[in-house]
């Protein structure tokens, strides 16, 4: 949790830290309070970025975020199938700007290529849809991204994601996900409430199907919403928060395995 919600929770839910399921009365946060904790969070993570890249990257532009493992399935450079239409949905539904960052294993040289064409299409994008690609991921890097941007983007193949405990961090700083419907998400997603969904987990992958997805989504309700309906995006947060972020969490983690494992 982004030392901005902690302080918000200490204010609004006490004893969230001992009871972490408590923080489903996120939905009684004030909506301004709620969003002034969002932007302090934004806020950090654009200056690590300024300090890193000299992106010159805006706080009010909706800032999509993903950081993981690189690695083939992950497919992190989904979002960039069509740069057309990226650019079009920048230019006429409002402006988009892209944190990417993540690390591959020495061995993997896929994932080391994959790094180097999600720069080369920061490049191809330019100015019209700004994006960097930030060094040296870890985990206080990890928490900034999941906390400081607006929108969590997750893109793995079925059904190979094993859980996708950043989007969870994502959602305990009240920041929704655009998902693929694999992992945690299956159980997190409920349409237009904690986030949005990409593709069904009962069909084989589609990977154009998913990429028109994301950008449908992106085009007629994420963006619009964020940028015309600020207080529907904020009801998202909070909902983000009361419904995952209260339920996906380590504290549940660890008592079932108490209650499940050891015990049984």
């Amino acid at each position: 949790v982004s030392p901005s919600f902690a302080k918000l929770y200490d204010r609004h839910i006490p004893g969230w830290r001992s009871d972490n399921f408590s923080l489903r009365s996120a939905l009684s946060i004030p909506h301004d309070e709620a969003w002034q904790a969002h932007l302090l969070a934004k806020q950090r993570l654009l200056g690590n970025i300024e300090r890193e890249t000299n992106a010159g990257f805006d706080s009010g532009v909706l800032t999509i975020g993903f950081a993981r493992r690189a690695a083939a399935y992950k497919r992190p450079d989904l979002i960039f199938d069509d740069l057309d239409r990226l650019k079009k949905i920048s230019r006429e539904a409002g402006r988009l700007q892209f944190v990417f960052a993540g690390k591959a294993h020495p061995q993997d040289h896929i994932g080391k290529q994959l790094i180097q064409q999600v720069v080369q299409m920061a490049r191809a994008l330019g100015d019209e849809v700004p994006m960097v690609f930030l060094p040296n991921y870890d985990m206080e890097l990890a928490q900034l991204i999941t906390a400081g941007v607006d929108l969590w983007l997750n893109t793995p193949e079925p059904p190979q994601e094993a859980s996708g405990t950043s989007g969870m961090k994502a959602a305990i700083n009240g920041v929704p996900s655009l998902s693929v419907l694999d992992g945690w998400w299956i159980e997190g997603s409920i349409e237009n409430v904690t986030g949005w969904a990409v593709g069904n987990p009962d069909q084989p992958d589609d990977r154009s199907q998913d990429a028109q997805t994301i950008y449908n989504k992106l085009e007629s309700t994420i963006v619009p919403m964020y940028y015309r309906n600020r207080e529907q995006y904020v009801d998202i947060m909070r909902l983000a928060i009361a419904l995952n972020g209260s339920y996906f969490n380590t504290q549940r983690m660890l008592e079932e395995y108490v209650l499940k494992a050891y015990f049984e």
